[in-house]
């Protein structure tokens, strides 16, 4: 069982930065694939970032790709969303996953692999 605890959101002008937070609980951190989605009012969640155990391998949506950067902590149960160069469309519910799999490329992005979710984090950005 993995707890997940996202902060980090808010309001943010176009162009500004943030940086989430997920928190996890649990021994087995270190064997989980976590990965980044957004949720948007109206839209079906979306993938943003992932990254594997070791954090060796990152993957990220097109959209997102050199302006978000993905990483975790093993030692601290943490893992990071760092999103710079925001735009308007970036505004969603952002929502911390973790996934027992070893997931690759194509099954990355897909939520269903995911089987444990935070609470999520609104993040929003002003033109």
């Amino acid at each position: 069982q993995v707890q997940l605890v996202e902060s980090g959101g808010g309001l943010v002008q176009a162009g500004g930065s943030l940086r989430l937070s997920c928190a996890a609980s649990g021994r087995t951190f270190s064997s989980y694939f976590m990965g980044w989605f957004r949720q948007a009012p109206g839209k079906e969640r979306e993938f943003v970032a992932a990254v594997s155990w070791s954090g060796s391998s990152t993957y990220y949506a097109d959209s997102v790709k050199g302006r978000f950067t993905i990483s975790r902590d093993n030692a601290k149960n943490m893992v990071y969303l760092q999103m710079n160069s925001l735009k308007p469309e970036d505004t969603a519910v952002y929502y911390c996953a973790a996934s027992g799999a070893n997931l690759h490329t194509i099954l990355v992005v897909k939520p269903l692999k995911y089987d444990y979710w935070g609470q999520g984090t609104q993040v929003t950005v002003s033109s």
